[in-house]
């Protein structure tokens, strides 16, 4: 192999790594938790309309994938320069925190995601008028308040009520709008049901991170509530969405949205899972197979609602 050879095969290892380093920055575990409420109401506006305006819905996903992985991105950053990612992390190592990639290019990643997010904003706003507008500056706002400015989101107790309401409710219901140009009851009670796993998500996170983030001036809710309500609370909100599944069906009496209890099993062994394991890097496996209940709910659902 000549010198030249070598060389462009090192460039391209290190492109290679780079690319999943960014990758892992997105954090692509948890990116159905953005995707999934899109399809959630996309599939109850097909259940109850027969004229579905489906350009906007789907121009919709990949807005809502761009302000979470910006979101996340921004995240990465903003920790690192407060000081919240030290050595002892036992989430997933940041890419800032660990030099990985440069403040500075996370920042700009931050920027166009959001700026991505805010051109396509600029078609559904036209598409779905001001309600979705508003909808569109109020998750970039919040993207950006949830670990920027002075008093962010997530060193709060507010933070799983944050991701309840943009990550189920007002994401379902906003794809319904964008859909049929009007409001279900039938969508609001399914975004509680997918806003019910994306806070069990965020919840797992900060029980795992909850000593950590007491060392640097966090209050979020696992730590306000310790450890053993921290649990309690997690398994309610992972066995709700099954009990919305009821006045779903009565909502939709021509669909099968009980379908969606077949990931019942799931949710139970993720909460047993929750109950017996110590602290450690172990809750990281937790986090990921509550995301996954949540997609395997979301995905059955729209199944029964579609068939």
């Amino acid at each position: 192999m000549t010198e030249r050879d070598s060389s462009a095969l090192n460039e391209a290892a290190f492109r290679h790594s780079r690319a999943l380093v960014w990758v892992q920055a997105a954090r692509p575990r948890t990116l159905s938790l953005s995707v999934t409420p899109v399809a959630v109401g996309a599939a109850i506006a097909g259940a109850e309309s027969a004229h579905v305006r489906w350009l906007p819905v789907a121009i919709a996903a990949v807005a809502a994938a761009l302000i979470q992985i910006a979101t996340n991105l921004y995240n990465d950053a903003a920790d690192f320069r407060r000081g919240g990612d030290s050595s002892a992390r036992v989430g997933p190592p940041r890419v800032t925190a660990t030099r990985l990639i440069s403040a500075a290019d996370v920042d700009r990643a931050t920027l166009t995601g959001f700026a991505g997010a805010a051109a396509m904003g600029v078609y559904l706003a036209w598409a779905g008028g001001w309600p979705i507008l508003l909808l569109g500056l109020v998750s970039i706002a919040c993207g950006w308040a949830y670990s920027g400015g002075p008093a962010p989101i997530a060193y709060t107790p507010l933070g799983e009520a944050f991701v309840f309401a943009f990550f189920g409710v007002a994401a379902v219901a906003g794809t319904y709008w964008l859909a049929c140009s009007a409001m279900s009851l039938s969508a609001l009670v399914a975004g509680a049901a997918l806003g019910s796993f994306a806070a069990a998500v965020l919840l797992v996170n900060n029980h795992r991170d909850r000593d950590e983030d007491a060392c640097v001036g966090r209050r979020t809710l696992a730590i306000a509530l310790g450890a053993g309500a921290t649990k309690r609370l997690y398994a309610a909100l992972m066995v709700a969405p099954f009990l919305l599944l009821a006045p779903l069906s009565l909502l939709l009496p021509h669909a099968h949205a009980a379908a969606a209890l077949i990931s019942a099993p799931l949710a139970i062994l993720a909460v047993a899972r929750l109950f017996r394991e110590p602290p450690g890097p172990g809750l990281n496996a937790i986090l990921a197979q509550t995301a996954q209940v949540q997609l395997a709910f979301a995905a059955l659902l729209c199944v029964g609602l579609v068939v």
